[in-house]
């Protein structure tokens, strides 16, 4: 643990890491306290869409945790990084909340509900029929299917709320096309962080919550992964995956006090 307490910069999840809905979770204010006394760069890196960086740097305030815009990246953003660069100035339609669609429009793209470029799916509470059909036809006739993110679920306070990866499904079995997914474990992502950062991932690790996102986005960018237990992954799920995280604790509270017992595996 010492090792993990000495490194230069953190990588944090945050829905099932710092808060489930509108809770925040145990230890939370003593880790983010602990990262700007010990002069630590972090960047909070979700794969959730819906809401832009001031929307998220809000929410934390209402939960008592004062950060700066800047400390946060999402895959909004980075699905606008990715389209911007592959077709720039093209248009989409998206199934999405206000996140995702300003981040495209602030990368020069434009909506389009006849004939667009890429059908885009991030998270949303306005999910209909009528959206899922038009998003078939449009794919049918050509238009690229992304989606934000591969998460098949997002811990809430109730328990669990079905994500893009759940939303999006339906799409690809009526149309028989595959997503490309632009969050993570797509190493593009990690790229994406530690840049902002302006850190080497040997300096680095990443905190998260999900073995089949964060945990294996971290593996294949070679960055030390720490797993904590306070959101969709437990003890008992890890025996059903053939790669493990570096480290496991209880919950990001446990990062800036020493623990009863070693969290190492």
């Amino acid at each position: 643990m010492e090792n993990l307490r000495n490194k230069k910069a953190f990588i944090c999840d945050m829905d099932g890491v710092i808060y489930h809905g509108n809770r925040l979770l145990p230890g939370v204010k003593q880790f983010v306290q602990w990262l700007k006394d010990e002069k630590k760069q972090f960047l909070f890196l979700t794969n959730a869409s819906e809401r832009s960086l001031p929307e998220l740097q809000q929410k934390l305030e209402r939960l008592g945790i004062q950060v700066d815009a800047s400390h946060f990246y999402t895959s909004a953003l980075a699905t606008a990084s990715f389209l911007s660069v592959h077709k720039p100035g093209g248009t989409a339609y998206v199934i999405g909340e206000a996140g995702l669609i300003n981040a495209l429009y602030e990368a020069g793209y434009t909506m389009n509900d006849i004939n667009p470029d890429y059908v885009v799916v991030g998270e949303t509470r306005s999910y209909s029929f009528e959206k899922i059909e038009k998003a078939i036809n449009m794919v049918v006739a050509g238009a690229k299917l992304v989606g934000t993110n591969p998460d098949l679920t997002d811990p809430v306070e109730r328990g669990l709320a079905p994500a893009t990866g759940a939303l999006i499904a339906p799409i690809e079995l009526a149309t028989g096309r595959k997503a490309y997914f632009v969050g993570k474990p797509n190493p593009m992502m990690m790229r994406h962080a530690l840049r902002r950062l302006n850190r080497r991932r040997e300096d680095t690790a990443i905190i998260g919550d999900r073995m089949d996102t964060d945990i294996i986005a971290g593996i294949n960018s070679d960055i030390d992964t720490v797993l904590v237990l306070s959101g969709v992954t437990s003890r008992e799920n890890l025996k059903t995956f053939a790669y493990h995280p570096k480290y496991i604790i209880d919950g990001v509270g446990d990062i800036p006090t020493p623990l009863d017992t070693e969290g190492r595996v």
